[in-house]
């Protein structure tokens, strides 16, 4: 079992920065792709990142350029770092895990309870 428990979400102006870690615990994050998703209210859940075991990147049109995720094994922790933010990335971001890297908004095993960015215009 993994437990995943993100942090750093809040409220920020659009064109400001924040950066999202996921925390895991029970099992070595090293061994798991890693991915954040968001759900804005009244929208279907959305793909913002993901990254590989062996740290390969990915993440769609909406969010290249602006967000990068990252991992850190030593403290099995994974990151987003978001930039230039809009009004539109207004969300609950979760962050999870599974064993294959796979582009998708439902076939991962683990999840996090969620954090709330708020971007005000």
């Amino acid at each position: 079992q993994v437990q995943l428990s993100e942090s750093g979400g809040g409220l920020v102006q659009a064109g400001g920065s924040l950066r999202l870690s996921c925390a895991a615990s029970g099992r070595t994050l090293s061994t798991y792709a890693m991915y954040w998703l968001r759900q804005a209210p009244g929208k279907e859940r959305e793909f913002v990142a993901g990254i590989s075991r062996d740290g390969g990147t990915y993440s769609p049109d909406s969010t290249k350029g602006r967000f990068t995720i990252s991992r850190d094994n030593a403290k099995n922790t994974v990151y987003l770092q978001m930039n230039s933010l809009k009004p539109e990335d207004t969300a609950v971001y979760y962050c999870a895990a599974g064993r294959n890297f796979v582009v998708s908004t439902a076939d991962y095993e683990y999840w996090g309870q969620g954090t709330q960015v708020t971007v005000s215009s």
